[in-house]
């Protein structure tokens, strides 16, 4: 190679410069990737309840208060035992006030409950003596013209006599002048033979219709008593009925134990004069008796003189006024069954108390696990709620097998509310919530710390 050209083609060895890229860190001083950290696999745990949701909340303490109580049966049932006696009581104190009402009412129907009765009252306020302004049969026949809505009307005069009865002993009895309506209108019962009728009244036969205890008593029966001929004022009247009081009145009727009936017609003769002592009407409807009561008394009014007193009555007052004394009894009764209610309550709380204070650890156990004082409120309300729900249910079966038993077994037909179940299961409740929230709310606000240091 010529020499020349190695000289310029090629420069001197200090004068050429290499690149020396800038060395690397050393492997020791980079950072070093760690590998990742396998975990074992763990076991998935089961999601919680989503306590969020009220439904599922109220689920679950009601499972509690059922575990609670089929772990202790033996004290929830004691607890609950006057809850069963308060149930009870309200469902049958309901019971007899409908029956005592239901009662009164048959009785006051028995006398008649479209009964009006009119009589002769006195002069007013003069001061000067006047003649008695006294009723007669012409007042029944002007009031049974003039009101439509009458339709059985009946005086009524009386008579006193003694009569024989044998071994020379004498009995005094009372004599009532009626009319054959006389049996509807005070709705006799008759108990053997039969009343006079119209062909009776109007012949002036000497017939007559006894009490059931005067036929006991002169002839032993009411069948024997049929045919015997009894004498008043020395003529004889034969007895073609036996009749009673289809309601008792205890001779505070005209009505007496030895009383006889006998036709208005007939007793005239006997009478100084044709006046009665009291009529009485029988209207269609009892809904028309209060028109009527007015109306009766706006024509006798009319037939006698301004001054002249007379009391015109029927028993819608004596209706209500018993309607009024069973309501009060009744809820009287109530009264005192609530405070047997009450009495349960304070019962339960005492008992809920007790069982807070046993649980106590296991109230803080919850707790640390995730229970929230929602939750712990709502497991012991829960169990009071059931405790008294339970004793309720109880008392309302033995409230209402009582009545049903006497239905079944007697010819009495006791009425039966079931709106005092209702009442009775709505009352149970109120007291398990009113008598079961302190305790609920003391186990709630238990420190879950001290809970668990709780021996």
């Amino acid at each position: 190679m010529d020499t020349k050209f190695a000289d310029v083609a090629s420069p001197a060895a200090d004068e050429i410069k290499i690149y020396d890229p800038p060395s690397s860190p050393p492997p020791a001083s980079r950072p070093q990737r760690r590998p990742p950290v396998e975990h074992p696999p763990q076991e998935s745990s089961p999601p919680r309840p989503n306590l969020q949701n009220p439904n599922l909340a109220i689920g679950e303490s009601l499972r509690f208060a059922y575990e609670t109580f089929d772990s202790n049966k033996v004290r929830f049932l004691l607890t609950a035992l006057g809850m069963v006696i308060g149930t009870a009581s309200l469902v049958l104190v309901v019971t007899i006030g409908l029956t005592g009402k239901q009662y009164i009412l048959d009785q006051i129907q028995g006398i008649g409950a479209n009964l009006i009765y009119a009589n002769y009252s006195g002069a007013g306020q003069r001061i000067t003596a006047v003649a008695l302004d006294e009723l007669t049969v012409d007042d029944l026949e002007a009031v049974r013209q003039q009101v439509p809505s009458v339709v059985a009307a009946s005086p009524f005069s009386t008579l006193n006599d003694r009569i024989s009865v044998g071994n020379g002993k004498e009995q005094d009895i009372s004599i009532l002048g009626v009319f054959p309506e006389y049996l509807k209108v005070r709705n006799l019962v008759m108990l053997a033979g039969r009343f006079f009728d119209n062909e009776d009244y109007q012949g002036r036969n000497k017939v007559g219709v006894i009490t059931e205890k005067m036929a006991a008593k002169l002839f032993r029966s009411p069948e024997a008593a049929i045919g015997q001929v009894i004498k008043l004022n020395g003529l004889p009247f034969t007895v073609i009925g036996v009749f009673k009081e289809r309601v008792e009145t205890f001779g505070q009727s005209e009505v007496e134990d030895n009383t006889m009936a006998i036709p208005y017609s007939v007793s005239r003769f006997f009478l100084p004069s044709n006046a009665v002592r009291q009529i009485y009407f029988s209207v269609a409807s009892a809904d028309e008796v209060p028109t009527a009561t007015a109306q009766i008394k706006r024509v006798l009014q009319s037939r006698h003189r301004p001054e002249s007193v007379y009391n015109v009555e029927n028993l819608t007052q004596l209706v209500s006024l018993a309607e009024k004394t069973a309501n009060i009894l009744t809820t009287v009764l109530l009264l005192i069954a609530t405070v047997v209610l009450l009495v349960s309550g304070i019962g339960i709380m005492n008992i809920m108390l007790a069982t807070v204070s046993a649980r106590t650890r296991e109230i803080g156990i919850r707790k640390a696990v995730g229970a929230t004082n929602r939750e712990i409120l709502c497991q012991f309300l829960s169990e009071a709620v059931l405790i008294s729900l339970i004793g309720g249910i109880f008392g309302i079966v033995i409230g209402l097998a009582i009545p049903f038993s006497v239905r079944f077994l007697t010819a009495y037909r006791i009425p039966i509310s079931g709106l005092s179940a209702i009442i009775a299961i709505v009352v149970c409740s109120l007291v398990g919530i009113l008598f079961g929230t302190l305790p609920a709310i003391r186990a709630s606000q238990l420190d879950p710390v001290e809970s668990l240091r709780y021996e």
